[in-house]
């Protein structure tokens, strides 16, 4: 083929124009730290990740871009970006994290400079149009808006080989809309946006073929792809269908046969992917079945061409943005030792991976992967290789992620590339738009054609640009971090390589000892250079702190990797000498290796540098961190006599100890030297310092590590030595004598005295410790045997040491001997010795320390040593009660150790546990028992006096049987009402039933008792107990004069006046002595005149008390009392009062005058509820006080009762005001319903469903509801739905339909509501036949009583009440009818007018009949038309 004039100029324009400049940027820039830039969100979550995968080689081809003209920009990953912020100086020094993730950067985005260039000169100069789509394979394809198709090398160069096609092709066919290369990159299809396809030959630039009818016209080709077989291809176009290519060519002719796969009305496909297997796999069997995955709008499709068209699987989306675009991708991944593909889809935020491997049946067998959650809506979804995806999404962010671990690796801004999207293509726009809405909105973000993937390199295209992507190798990743100075995050990313935890490696092959040693190589490197550039960059003034900051972030992280690598030369040779060139530094480095020492990973320091170690801790006064250091160090490495001299010096005892026992195999001279410091103060008696004890314990610690065959501080001694090792801290210990002292001056023993003197009790631990190794061991129990009679000889008889130390040393002697395999040999006088000193009565210091150590002695087995007649006597002459229980319980003498816990002072209070326990537990014999019960009712005197409650739930616990016995052994009053008021009180739980014999009579005698002892009590006790008899009970009360309680009494047995009698009488008292009170003040001087006030208002407070009582009395019970009985009460009461008040009036005494004037008021007020006014008044008009006096003296009685009376008047307007109105409102209501017509709903019978006039000549009767159902009479009574009867002839009916709805038939209701199927008014209407003089028709209507709910309860009061009266009007004994009657009206009406007092007497005819009816029930009226 020709090549076109527009082919010709455009390529020698190509020629003649120079590569587009493009402003580089300085990598130096990098270097500058963007203070004011803070971290992102991605960088920090990156720096907590924390994933291991396992290594796996990349082998993959890749383009060589190292030598080619593109433009490469540098890209570090937001894990390893530092915002540069100065708060790292706060840090005292930076360490290693090991699972800190660093990943660099991972990509290497290039831009083909060449490509952009000619791209952006082709559409200027010779209208070539914007680029559209692009394809990678051996050659770099461009499609453009103008029709034509640019092909370019991939060589250094990337010059245009190919121009193909021309304007007027594109004028015809439309923008290039797809592009795809064949596997061996022979053929090119190209796609356009009218629907087009062409074939061309990429050797030679000719027009093979030109496909115009494989798919319907006018929608556009979104995609076209080869397949792995060159004679077959697939297309999708923008009707969502997808079609198969078949080339044919036969006779030099070329043809292709197109077959519909999908059809876009079965649902739309936006994207297709056919499987093509990479050169290494094209013989896998899954390439046999040519598959091809297809992504609609709802669901993916996995489909095979061959042998024939088969569906292998469907998978619908979840749900997702509509907007969201479908992405597929396929990738050879290798899966358990086997490479099979994976396909990769998503819709939306969700990457979903689908493994598809060939059964050996020949099947093919799909399965689900972990799925990819992310928070972005993905465009665009590509392979780099087998482990790694790159990700655009929407924002046009790119994402390197590792699949296996699901992390992000690297995130870029793609924006500057200007990505092109087929959003044209999507629409149809060159062919009239005629695609779905649906189709057209996932367009708006579709770039299929944009972005290319091949051998792990993916090309995207812009709208003046081409860039690819690319992984860089493992080198190059470290070098990135490195030119950005960033050498720690290299140094962490190097050792991932090294231990194989690194994601996207690319660049390392061979086994794993041969990798490890090629990056352990590069971090030796980067070793040098990060010291090289700390010492460089390290401030040359300033403050000491901020140089000292700046090596504590080096030199920790130099020693860590050198440690890590095995490569401690490193640090003591070239880093070292590197380092301590500067003073800083060197510090710095000296006091870093602390913590690797501890830590044991650096156990061997070379002689200088632990020369320099020795002097820069002792010159810095750093002597706890050199002990740490000297103990966990090789000793070989050590100057023995320079460390030992300075750990005396400085008190490093530790070290000291380390070093004799590890360097000279010297156990004792450490002991002794301690011995020299604690020992002369013990001996004299001095307290010792805190330095002092804290060596004291040293020295135990030491004794007893060398003992048990353990090093001191820290590791084992030697297995050749433990023996050794035992018997000389042994033969040390038993010395007579120390080296170093004058005999005559020094006591035997120095040795155990003196960690006897320090720490008695530790030292006898460490003792018993060491003897439980003692097993046919002759020397070591010899050892024993000495240190044992040392330790008797040195404590018994010795007033240096307290009880509490003797007891301690025969605590131990005890539990030694009572070990069944026991060697040891102790005089048993010694016992006796000892049991004599702790015993002794005439020593009353430390009585309590002396009885515990004794006990403690006896519970380990001291016991088998000592007479116990003997131990018991002298332990109840010295009053050890514990021990005296100790030996009681060993003899099951129960009922003694009750004596000792009675004579214990201290432990009195836990004798009823004691007992409760004893008595309620299993395990004692009843004989036992019955011991300990005797012993508790003989001294059950005692035990009341000592805790009354307590003592009273022992005896109903345990007693209940005895409490008659109990009370005689209690004589005194006061102690018996104590004790029965605790044992009769309510008790809840298990014994809160429980019944005690005679219990009448207790509760009797308790309320006897509680009338001298405890009146305040009394009336509460009556009210909750039941179990007295009331007549004793009043019996008791009177006895004693409790009035109140009398009363409560009286009340209770229906005695209301006698109570009332009572009550009054103690007013009366109390009413007399404040009269009499007032009279002597009368008299009496001004000097008695505050005390006489005092009592005169402690007098008023009684009378108000009393008063109070007997109003409530009153008010209780007037309700059930006729009104006689109520005169009877408020009548003496009120005349008491006003008796009181004449006598006190008389006295000129206003103040108690005025408040028994009030008190009257407080009587009128209370009585006027239950006493008419009238009454009340005439029975003080008729009192001889009042009667033969003024009208003046009650004025203010009168008054105050007519003020009462306006009150109640008042409200009682208000009152009949509020019920006028709501029983107009009800009685509205109530004619509006009565009156309302009634429509049926039908014109037939819903029962027997036949027409209401059945017969015209028969007279039946019809029943129609207010719900509009209509019924004969008859069927209504064959279906039994009457309920009730209004009169002797009329029955009361519900709607059958309406109530078998409601679930069930009609019937009595205990509370009738409203509703459809319940009318207010039943009309029954009967047929006669016509008759000459007759009526036409004849009705009879009647309404039936229907019931109401009232809400408003009256009150009755009395025999007399309206209700009552009404009760009896209406239903006379000799009729049952409830209807109303004019009779019956007039009689009520008659009733009402007769309450002249009431509110009744306003009340007009009508309200009285609504009334009647609220208060008897109903409402029945009998109207005739």
């Amino acid at each position: 083929m020709s090549e076109s004039p527009d082919a010709r100029s455009l390529l020698s324009a190509s020629s003649q124009l120079n590569l587009m400049e493009m402003d580089a940027i300085d990598d130096k820039e990098f270097d500058i730290p963007q203070v004011d830039t803070p971290p992102t969100l991605e960088s920090i979550l990156n720096e907590l990740e924390d994933e291991e995968e396992p290594f796996v080689l990349e082998d993959t081809c890749m383009l060589n871009t190292d030598n080619m003209d593109a433009h490469s920009c540098d890209t570090s990953s937001l894990a390893s970006s530092d915002s540069g912020d100065p708060a790292h100086l706060k840090r005292k020094r930076r360490t290693v994290d090991l699972n800190a993730t660093v990943h660099g950067s991972v990509l290497r985005h290039s831009l083909l400079k060449g490509i952009s260039a000619q791209i952006v000169s082709a559409a200027d100069k010779v209208d070539a149009g914007l680029p559209t789509a692009i394809t990678v394979s051996g050659v770099i394809a461009v499609g453009t808006s103008h029709g034509l198709a640019l092909v370019f090398g991939k060589d250094t160069n990337q010059a245009l080989r190919l121009c193909l096609g021309t304007k007027a092709t594109g004028a015809e066919f439309g923008a290039v809309s797809a592009l795809s290369i064949n596997h061996d990159c022979s053929r090119l299809l190209c796609g356009f946006a009218k629907g087009q396809i062409t074939m061309w030959d990429l050797a030679s630039g000719k027009l093979l073929r030109t496909i115009t009818d494989a798919h319907p016209p006018g929608t556009a080709i979104l995609h076209v792809k080869f397949t792995d077989d060159p004679t077959l291809a697939v297309c999708n176009d923008s009707g969502g269908s997808v079609f198969e290519l078949a080339f044919r060519r036969v006779m030099g002719m070329r043809s292709c046969d197109s077959r519909c796969l999908f059809s876009g009305s079965k649902g739309e496909v936006c994207c297709i992917e056919p499987l093509r297997a990479p050169p290494d796999f094209r013989d896998h069997p899954i390439t046999q079945y040519s598959l091809l995955a297809m992504a609609s709008l709802t669901k993916i499709l996995v489909i095979g061409l061959k042998p024939s068209l088969k569906v292998w699987m469907t998978f619908p989306y979840s749900k997702s943005d509509p907007a969201s675009v479908p992405q597929l991708a396929w990738q050879f991944v290798p899966v358990q030792k086997m490479v099979n593909p994976i396909l990769a889809f998503c819709k939306g935020d969700t990457v979903h991976f689908l493994l598809v491997k060939k059964e050996e049946t020949g099947t093919i067998h799909v399965i689900k992967q972990k799925q990819l959650h992310l928070s972005c809506d993905i465009i665009s979804l590509s392979w780099i290789n087998s482990r790694t995806l790159v990700l655009v999404d929407s924002h046009e962010k790119l994402q390197v992620v590792d699949r296996p671990s699901q992390e992000v690796l690297e995130t870029l801004d793609l924006e500057q590339v200007q990505l092109v999207y087929n959003s044209r293509h999507f629409k149809s726009l060159a062919t009239g738009g005629n695609v779905s809405q649906a189709l057209a909105l996932v367009g708006e973000k579709a770039c299929y054609q944009s972005v290319s993937s091949y051998a792990g390199q993916i090309v995207y295209l812009g709208t003046k640009s081409a860039h690819i992507m690319a992984l860089r190798n493992w080198r190059e990743r470290i070098d990135c971090l490195l030119k950005q100075e960033h050498f720690v995050e290299a140094l962490s990313l190097a050792w991932s390589f090294h231990e194989g935890t690194a994601k996207a490696v690319v660049g390392l092959f061979g086994d794993p000892l041969k990798r490890k040693g090629v990056v352990g190589d590069k971090m030796v490197e980067i070793l040098f250079q990060f010291a090289e550039h700390a010492l460089k960059k390290c401030p040359d003034q300033g403050k000491i702190q901020v140089m000292e900051q700046h090596f504590h972030d080096v030199v920790p992280v130099l020693v860590d990797y050198c440690l890590l690598l095995k490569r401690a030369d490193l640090i003591f040779n070239q880093l070292y000498a590197q380092l301590v060139e500067n003073m800083v530094a060197k510090g710095v480095f000296l006091e870093s290796l602390e913590s690797y020492i501890v830590a044991d990973r650096l156990g061997h320091l070379t002689t200088p540098i632990m020369r320099d170690l020795l002097a820069h801790y002792h010159g810095n006064g750093m002597m706890d961190s050199l002990e740490r250091c000297i103990v966990h160090l090789d000793v070989t490495s050590l100057d023995i006599q320079q460390v030992v001299q300075v750990c005396w010096e400085n008190q490093l005892y530790d070290a000291m100890i380390y070093v004799f026992n590890s360097g000279m195999n010297d156990y004792i001279t450490p002991m002794e030297k301690l011995f020299a410091v604690i020992g002369p103060q013990l001996r004299a008696g001095r307290s010792l310092k805190d330095e002092e004890v804290v060596m004291g314990n040293k020295l135990l610690v030491y004794i007893s590590c060398c003992l048990a065959g353990r090093a001191y501080p820290l590791g084992d001694i030697p297995e050749d030595l433990v023996v050794q090792v035992k018997y000389q801290v042994f033969e040390f210990l038993i010395r007579l004598h120390s080296a170093d002292s004058l005999e005559e001056e020094e006591e035997v023993f120095p040795f155990i005295r003196t960690l006897l003197h320090f720490d008695t009790r530790e030292f006898l631990n460490v003792l018993a410790m060491t003897f439980e190794d003692f097993k046919n061991d002759k020397q070591a129990l010899e050892y024993q045997q000495r240190i044992v009679d040392i330790l008797l000889q040195v404590m018994v008889d010795n007033p240096d040491f307290t009880p509490s130390q003797v007891g301690g040393l025969f605590t131990f002697l005890a539990r030694q001997l009572a070990k069944p395999d026991n060697t040891l040999f102790v005089n048993r006088k010694l016992f006796d010795q000892v049991l004599e000193f702790l015993c002794c009565p005439d020593d009353d210091s430390r009585h309590t320390e002396r009885q515990q150590v004794l006990l403690e002695l006896l519970q380990v087995g001291g016991v088998v040593q000592f007479n116990e007649g003997r131990l018991l006597a002298l332990a109840e002459k010295a009053k050890f009660y514990q021990i005296c229980e100790f030996l009681y319980e060993k003899k099951h003498l129960y009922d003694r150790i009750i004596d000792c816990y009675l004579r214990d002072p201290l432990r009195k209070g836990e004798i009823f546990s004691y007992i409760h326990n004893l008595l309620a537990m299993p395990g004692y014999s009843p004989e036992e028992k019955q011991m300990v019960r005797d012993k508790v009712l003989q001294h059950i005197k005692e035990l009341v006096t000592l805790d009354p409650s307590k003592s009273a739930d022992l005896v109903v616990f345990h007693f209940a049987k005895e409490v008659q016995q109990i009370i005689c052994e209690l004589q005194d009053d006061q102690l018996l009402f104590q004790f029965l008021s605790c044992l009769l009180e309510p008790r809840e739980g298990h014994h809160s039933g429980t019944i005690l014999p005679q219990e009448r009579d207790l509760h009797e005698l308790l309320l006897d008792l509680l009338c001298r002892f405890g009146p305040n009590q009394l009336l509460s006790f009556l009210q909750t107990s039941q179990h007295y008899r009331l007549e004793e009970a009043i019996q008791i009360t009177q006895k004693y004069h409790r009035n109140e309680a009398t009363a409560y009494l009286l009340e209770k047995k229906g005695d209301v006046h006698g109570a009332f009698t009572v009550l009054l009488e103690t007013l009366k008292e109390k009413l007399s002595l404040l009269t009499a009170e007032s009279d002597r003040g009368a008299d009496g001087g001004e000097g008695r005149q505050d005390e006489e006030e005092r009592d005169s208002e402690s007098k008023l407070t009684g009378v108000k008390d009393s008063l109070n009582d007997i109003i409530v009395l009153c008010h209780r019970n007037s309700d059930s009392l006729y009104q006689q009985q109520r005169e009877a009460l408020w009548f003496p009461l009120l005349e008491t009062m006003m008796a009181s008040q004449k006598l006190v009036k008389g006295l000129n005494d206003e103040h108690t005058f005025e408040v028994l004037k009030e008190l009257t008021m407080k009587v009128l007020n209370c009585m006027s509820t239950f006493i008419s006014l009238p009454a009340i008044i005439q029975r003080i008009l008729k009192d001889p006080v009042y009667g033969k006096g003024k009208l003046a003296e009650i004025q203010g009685l009168i008054l105050g009762m007519l003020d009462t009376f306006n009150y109640e008047q008042t409200l009682l307007e208000t009152t009949t005001s509020l019920l006028n109105h709501d029983l107009h409102w009800s009685l509205a209501h109530l004619r509006a319903a009565v009156t309302r017509g009634l429509h049926p709903r039908q014109d037939y019978c819903n029962i027997c469903l036949q027409q209401y006039k059945r017969r015209q000549d028969s007279a039946e009767e019809i029943i129609v509801f207010s719900c509009g159902h209509l019924y004969h009479h008859q069927c209504l009574q064959q279906k039994d739905s009457g309920w009730g009867f209004t009169s002797e002839l009329q029955q009361r009916w519900s709607c059958y339909k309406c109530s078998s709805s409601q679930g069930g038939r009609g019937g009595p209701s205990t509370e009738p509501k409203r509703g459809r199927g319940t009318s207010l008014a039943q009309t029954r209407v009967t047929s006669v036949s016509h008759d000459a003089g007759a009526e036409a028709h004849r009705k009879k209507v009647r309404f039936y009583s229907t019931k109401y709910t009232n809400d408003t309860t009256v009150k009755t009061a009395g025999p007399s009440s309206p209700s009552s009266t009404i009760h009896n009007i209406l239903n006379p004994s000799e009729n049952n009818s409830r209807s109303f009657t004019v009779d019956k009206c007039s009689s009520i009406f008659s009733f009402f007018q007769t309450k002249n007092d009431t509110i009744y007497s306003n009340l007009d005819l009508l309200e009285i009949i609504m009334f009647c009816c609220f208060h008897s029930g109903f409402l029945s009226y009998n109207l005739k038309s």
